[in-house]
């Protein structure tokens, strides 16, 4: 579905049925060099199971028009202008690394508006090292590599490898490699940059009073799981769930993120 957002297209997936805003909205928010794709299987169950599903590409990523936004803040003011024109008054926020932030944002700026928040593969501060900066701004496709071996704890996890020839690392580096070729303008530096600059986190984990779920991978590399404590402490109400995988838990642990997922909205 496209939707007229600031004037150029933002494009959402709606999970394989016609988006109805009546019924109770689930908004799906991606990663850095990444699009609505991540969420395949959740958002596929959630729009056949009685939600309305939006899972967004960010500006400049995958279909949606304009430049990648420099800022969390400027993403999560996107966001909700994302639900204004799709005719949303309320939503579950669910976000994945530099998406959990922004769905943190939205609900610190507008928490009238965020039924559930949920935060996957999440950690504040969020900083990014100087070297991989560097790496993102000078050599993109390197930075490719580095961040997708993190991201992963092998190359193949059941069930999300479907068969032989089937591999989740070389799907995962191949997404971020075509983000890069529709939008050559240094994607990624922009969004490791936003995340690393984002400095509002503990007050908006403050500000937080709706139902919140974190989900971490054990042997997550990117977010490790000790590195959560700020979040976890200061959204006392939040309930933690871990899974077997790294960052990408998505892909590495599909099954086990939708049951987390449904489960807390459904509850």
């Amino acid at each position: 579905m496209l939707l007229n957002v600031e004037g150029v297209d933002a494009y959402c997936y709606t999970g394989g049925k016609p988006f109805d805003a009546s019924l109770p909205t689930v908004v799906f928010i991606h990663g850095a060099q990444n699009d609505h794709s991540v969420w395949t299987l959740q958002t596929r169950f959630f729009a056949h199971h009685g939600y309305g599903v939006l899972a967004v590409d960010l500006p400049g990523h995958g279909r949606s028009q304009g430049a990648a936004k420099a800022s969390v803040e400027a993403l999560a003011d996107w966001l909700l202008a994302v639900l204004d024109a799709a005719g949303v008054r309320q939503a579950a926020l669910f976000g994945h690394s530099m998406g959990s932030l922004i769905a943190l944002e939205a609900a610190f700026r507008a928490p009238q508006r965020v039924t559930h928040l949920g935060m996957i593969g999440s950690t504040y501060p969020m900083k990014v090292s100087d070297a991989l900066l560097e790496t993102a701004r000078t050599d993109e496709a390197a930075a490719i590599d580095m961040v997708n071996i993190w991201s992963h704890s092998s190359a193949t996890r059941r069930p999300s490898s479907a068969g032989p020839g089937t591999s989740v690392m070389d799907g995962a580096r191949r997404l971020m490699q075509r983000i890069s070729a529709i939008n050559p303008a240094l994607v990624f530096h922009t969004d490791f940059s936003a995340c690393n600059s984002y400095a509002n986190g503990e007050a908006a984990a403050q500000s937080v009073r709706c139902p919140t779920l974190f989900l971490f991978g054990r042997k997550d590399m990117m977010t490790p799981p000790r590195s959560t404590k700020l979040l976890t402490s200061t959204i006392a109400h939040g309930k933690v769930v871990q899974v077997d995988s790294g960052h990408s838990l998505m892909s590495e642990q599909p099954d086990a993120v939708l049951d987390a997922l449904y489960g807390f909205v459904s509850r």
